[in-house]
């Protein structure tokens, strides 16, 4: 058996989330956020995608390429348990593994092909922006979707559910950031949000304010037991 194996990116993310954190932690559960791919020169064919648009979700193999230098080990702590149990690295989906491969099924927009561009639309993404892509393959219902499936760890995704609320100065953000990137930005943020980006130690500090990055857009946020507000949204894009 060969030793080492050497894989190429076939293509780059485009993605709205430019930093890790706040990345929803499971694909899917913020499906009004698009991303896009675009495949690189020597993969930039249309036949080589001929035939994918007859898909309505694919699935992407990438590279955790921010997670290279930090290595592995052997058992992590879930932020699904608290943070605080420990499980063996095979056992979750954390992204420090032996060999940092990530594996997402996405939504499949539509497919542009333009002067030997090939780029994919797609939705749902929880990819950072500028992250390898090792593969693309068709998402089979029949054999790809396993109700009997089972995992006691993580039967079902738990969302939050307290009202959100908007601040005066957020709002007349979004009115004017909408327009500008044509994007359904309060739908996101709510959807990102519901995931409770929180790192698990800090969830009992109901007046801690975070920020998390969206487009050029600096989202700062809090969370109590009964309430989620966003106080306020800065744009970071360079004049």
């Amino acid at each position: 058996m060969q030793d080492t194996y050497i894989f190429q990116p076939i293509a780059v993310v485009n993605s709205p989330y430019k930093e890790k954190f706040g990345i929803p932690r499971q694909p899917g559960l913020a499906e009004t956020v698009t991303s896009s791919i675009t495949l690189l020169p020597e993969f930039s064919t249309q036949e080589i995608v001929r035939g994918l648009e007859n898909c309505s979700h694919i699935w992407l193999l990438f590279v955790f390429s921010e997670c290279l230098e930090k290595g592995w080990k052997p058992t992590v702590r879930p932020p699904r348990l608290g943070g605080n149990k420990r499980i063996g690295v095979f056992s979750s989906r954390s992204p420090f593994r032996p060999n940092p491969i990530g594996l997402s099924p996405v939504k499949l927009i539509n497919i542009e092909i333009t002067e030997g561009c090939t780029t994919l639309f797609i939705s749902g993404a929880d990819l950072l922006d500028g992250t390898p892509i090792l593969d693309i393959k068709p998402y089979l219902p029949y054999s790809d979707s396993l109700p009997e499936a089972s995992f006691p760890f993580a039967e079902n995704i738990k969302l939050l559910q307290q009202t959100i609320f908007f601040s005066e100065s957020a709002l007349s953000t979004l009115a004017t950031e909408e327009r500008r990137l044509a994007q359904p930005i309060k739908n996101q943020i709510t959807e990102l949000l519901r995931c409770d980006p929180r790192p698990a130690y800090k969830k009992n500090d109901p007046d801690k304010s975070y920020g998390v990055k969206l487009h050029d857009l600096n989202i700062r946020f809090r969370i109590t037991d009964e309430h989620i507000y966003v106080d306020l949204i800065e744009v970071t894009r360079q004049a």
